[in-house]
């Protein structure tokens, strides 16, 4: 677990934040998208018996209605793991290994890679939309909108870029949260590719 996890997001570069890009305006209205495909790179931070650790690689996410499928890559571009989400569980496959399934992604993902991945958050934090800790619905306005969800992560939108087609679209996400099994943790999100579909 631990090898698949380093290979995953293996190395200690940190990436660069993304220049802004002219006329991207996040206050726009955006529409909440039920099918859609994106690419990106992640960071990760976090504690493992008493060790800081920093893990990074890339992304993909396809979401179709209430379907997902992520799949985390190496630096190098090696699917480490794959994550199939549909209505009543989700199932995580990682390379060389059996599946394993369960009612809740989040805690699968955690259980498996040893820190956490809010994938249940993602469908709506990567649009740009939310539920504060209040239970009110959120939607990010602008750079350095911040929101903490009801589960505690604390939310950051960095910068915005609009598409080819359009659509506006958070270039860079930093999430953080403190939690029991690997301390602080603090993610970084740059998204490259946006296709609504």
């Amino acid at each position: 677990m631990l090898l698949a996890a380093s290979l995953l997001l293996g190395g200690c570069s940190s990436m660069a934040p993304p220049a802004d890009t002219p006329g991207a305006d996040s206050s726009a209205a955006r529409n909440y998208r039920q099918t859609i495909e994106i690419a990106g790179r992640l960071s990760v931070q976090y504690r493992q018996n008493g060790n800081d650790e920093s893990l990074h690689g890339s992304f993909t996410w396809q979401q179709n209605g209430e379907r997902s499928n992520v799949t985390l890559l190496s630096p190098l571009g090696q699917i480490i793991a794959t994550i199939a989400v549909e209505p009543g569980g989700a199932t995580l496959t990682e390379s060389g290994k059996a599946p394993r399934s369960a009612g809740d992604v989040d805690a699968l993902v955690a259980q498996t890679l040893g820190w956490p991945l809010p994938i249940a958050g993602l469908r709506q934090w990567l649009q740009g939309f939310a539920t504060d800790a209040n239970g009110n619905a959120f939607v990010a306005n602008g750079d350095g909108s911040t929101v903490t969800t009801q589960d505690g992560w604390q939310i950051r939108y960095a910068n915005w870029q609009r598409s080819e087609g359009g659509d506006t679209y958070a270039r860079r996400i930093d999430l953080a949260r403190h939690t029991v099994q690997a301390g602080k943790v603090e993610i970084r999100i740059v998204i490259d590719n946006w296709q609504p579909r």
